[in-house]
């Protein structure tokens, strides 16, 4: 019996093809950030990962903030800090020739390529620091990507936020009740 291939092999499919062959001269920052259990007001984690081709340079993950703490955080909050962080390693480690930015936050992307205004005070010096590190590059680009081809930038922020709840379980969970 033959399976017809899901909806998101074909979007996997699809995306390998586009990029293919850019991969192995690309450096790619994958970033992905969350605010749970409540947005805005939760607790904000990122996570980002670097490739150079194929080849994994560094991954890393943290806390933003937390509502219960008393900080302005939301999931667009902890999308930025997670591509800022993650450009900032790139232009740590000295990498700043042609770099792929992919995340599967619309409003990020589409802010970085101009598309979409920034409106939201949380956001505008971080989208200002964004666009001013981007400077950097000699060449850059954003890319919006489906969820399913961010999966380990979204294990990293999971990974954060399991961190903090480690450390800080109690307070959250008196914090957010039932939320969490």
């Amino acid at each position: 019996m033959r399976v017809a291939p899901s909806p998101v092999a074909g979007i996997l499919i699809m995306c390998a093809f586009l990029y293919e062959g850019r991969e192995e001269t690309l450096l790619i920052l994958y970033f992905d950030g969350l605010c749970e259990p409540v947005n805005p007001g939760g607790v904000a984690t990122y996570g980002y990962l670097i490739l150079d081709g194929r080849r994994t340079v560094e991954e890393g993950c943290g806390f933003v903030g937390a509502g219960m703490f008393g900080n302005d955080v939301s999931n667009n909050v902890a999308e930025y800090t997670a591509m800022i962080r993650g450009i900032e390693r790139l232009l740590l480690l000295g990498l700043s020739g042609e770099v792929a930015v992919r995340g599967d936050s619309q409003l990020v992307i589409n802010q970085m390529l101009g598309r979409y205004a920034v409106r939201a005070e949380r956001i505008l010096p971080l989208h200002n620091r964004a666009v001013e590190m981007s400077k950097q590059f000699g060449k850059i680009s954003f890319e919006w990507i489906p969820r399913e081809m961010n999966a380990a930038a979204d294990a990293l922020t999971r990974k954060a936020f399991s961190q903090f709840l480690e450390k800080n379980g109690q307070s959250y969970k008196s914090y957010y009740g039932k939320k969490g």
